[in-house]
């Protein structure tokens, strides 16, 4: 095999096993850095490869696999501890219960880059086709995978960590996960130079790296959709209400306080957009003057659209969207249908553990699987809610019917559970990813931040600051027209990672036979 020929590794001293712990939490932790806020995505590359290179040597799976471990405990340790928060500071849970399952969560994140090192080391190969195919394939592969089993959770998928840069060209045509792939294979490339015998070996995986980067700067320079429409103007209110209060006795009242007032101050066109679950009762318990001030902004002039909790039947809750014209259409209604474990439903056998923390309505009811987008101010807009924007195949379903294709995209949130914490540009740099997937703009309406516009390119247009109570206003452009993603989906990056994964599996046969 020509790679392997040309970039065998230089042999040096196995690293102790200790050792190679304490490296894979201190890159795991260096990893975290390349998403918001601080995103620097080159030191992505630089983490993976530093990982990577701990089994090109001497790839022993079960070594290997406890690199991945502990690699991840530093990843996740450091970029989603902030669940902390909402379990003891809102959720009201015992500290040292609280921070045990926060420990077990992100040991549980860490099993995934464990299971990806762990595939790496267990395929017979040379440390050229390690590098630059099963190492980047087994580490997209289970990036997928923790994206969808039990129900998935792909925050801080390495792919977010492109919003900007020159992978950020590869997002509208492979999306998250093949940003992923692509972005293992420059890591791998990487660590392949660094470990090479000679200078000129170093050449081939280095050819890797600049021709990634080059094609990537060129898909920036494409305009996959086109302007739709008129250019909208949008309001988007953020009343900052303390999580802790909200629900609790008097909060109604507080939420009409935060919220009513900024409502009068709108202007009457465009969109106005108040964020997820607005106020702390359904729609059908909200008192006769709410009602009237939301019906007002309609028959003013202006769209809204407002999160509520809506109860059909007895005590069966949908955390949901209500979407009001000005020309007295029929209200147009979404229903969340990708549920937050232990905060929206309970999982079978967990009851116990929900039950120590104060979580309002925290068993909801699902939204069918396909909703039409709103129509709404000239404008097709797709909703989602919260934690929704985490899973792009999921946003890509809104395409389902191309005669109603969605022009915008529009997240309603609330964070409140997290605080200040790195949660909140995290979860803007998500939409800014759903944005590049899509090639459609993105409105986010949030309680206490990220409240932002998103423009098709991913690039934040407008902003207010987090935990302030105020309205953003801005003019915006619908999109028409598919991106490469939004035609094929996940496909060609699974297809891909399926690929280089039986590359290597192949030849062994094959040599085995001969």
């Amino acid at each position: 095999m020509l790679l392997d020929d040309h970039s065998t590794p230089t042999t040096r001293p196995r690293v102790a096993l200790p050792a190679r712990l304490a490296l894979g939490v201190l890159l795991g932790a260096a990893h975290a850095l390349a998403f918001a806020p601080f995103e620097l995505p080159w030191l992505q590359w630089l983490a993976l490869a530093g990982l990577f290179a701990l089994v090109l040597d001497d790839p022993r799976p079960r070594d290997a696999a406890l690199a991945g471990f502990a690699f991840g405990m530093g990843w996740f340790g450091a970029g989603v501890s902030w669940v902390y928060i909402s379990m003891h500071v809102y959720g009201e849970m015992p500290a040292l219960l609280a921070a045990a399952a926060t420990a077990l969560f992100c040991a549980f994140l860490a099993l995934y880059p464990a299971l990806a090192l762990w595939t790496a080391a267990r395929i017979d190969a040379g440390p050229g086709i390690r590098a630059l195919l099963v190492l980047p394939a087994a580490w997209a592969g289970s990036e997928w995978l923790r994206g969808i089993l039990l129900t998935g959770f792909p925050w801080l998928a390495s792919g977010y960590a492109h919003t900007s840069g020159p992978l950020a060209g590869y997002v509208p045509v492979l999306g998250v996960h093949g940003t992923t792939l692509l972005s293992a294979v420059l890591a791998g490339s990487i660590a392949l130079a660094t470990q090479a015998r000679r200078p000129a070996a170093a050449l081939y995986p280095a050819a890797v790296v600049v021709a990634l980067l080059a094609a990537g700067e060129a898909l920036r320079a494409i305009e996959w959709t086109r302007p739709y429409g008129d250019p909208l103007r949008v309001q988007l209110l953020q009343g900052n209400v303390p999580q802790n209060l909200k629900f609790a006795d008097g909060g109604m009242k507080l939420s009409e306080e935060a919220y009513l007032p900024l409502l009068r101050q709108t202007d009457p066109q465009g969109l106005v957009v108040l964020p997820e679950s607005v106020f702390p009762l359904p729609l059908s318990y909200l008192p006769t003057a709410t009602i009237e001030s939301l019906n007002a902004v309609p028959q003013a002039g202006a769209a809204l659209v407002f999160g509520i909790f809506i109860e059909e039947g007895s005590h069966r809750y949908f955390n949901s969207a209500i979407g009001l014209s000005p020309d007295g259409a029929a209200p147009q209604r979404y229903s969340k249908r990708h549920l937050v474990p232990f905060g929206e439903f309970i999982p079978w056998g967990f009851r116990w553990f929900v039950d120590r923390m104060n979580m309002p309505i925290g068993d909801q009811q699902r939204g069918a699987p396909y909703q039409a987008p709103m129509n709404l101010a000239g404008q097709r807009i797709a909703v989602n809610i919260c934690y929704e924007d985490l899973f792009g195949a999921e946003i890509r379903a809104a395409w389902r019917d191309p005669a109603q294709a969605p022009t915008m995209l529009l997240n309603l949130s609330n964070l409140g559970w997290f605080d200040d914490s790195r949660a909140l540009p995290q979860h803007l740099q998500i939409s800014r990813l759903r944005a590049l997937e899509t090639g459609r703009p993105v409105l986010r309406a949030t309680n206490t931040g990220a409240t932002a516009v998103i423009d098709a390119r991913g690039q934040v247009t407008a902003q207010l600051p987090y935990l302030t109570s105020g309205i953003l206003g801005a003019t915006v452009q619908g999109r028409t027209g598919e991106t490469p993603y939004l035609r094929w989906g996940d496909a060609p990056a699974l297809a891909a990672i399926v690929a280089m994964l039986a590359a290597p599996l192949l030849d062994a046969w094959r040599r085995r036979r001969r």
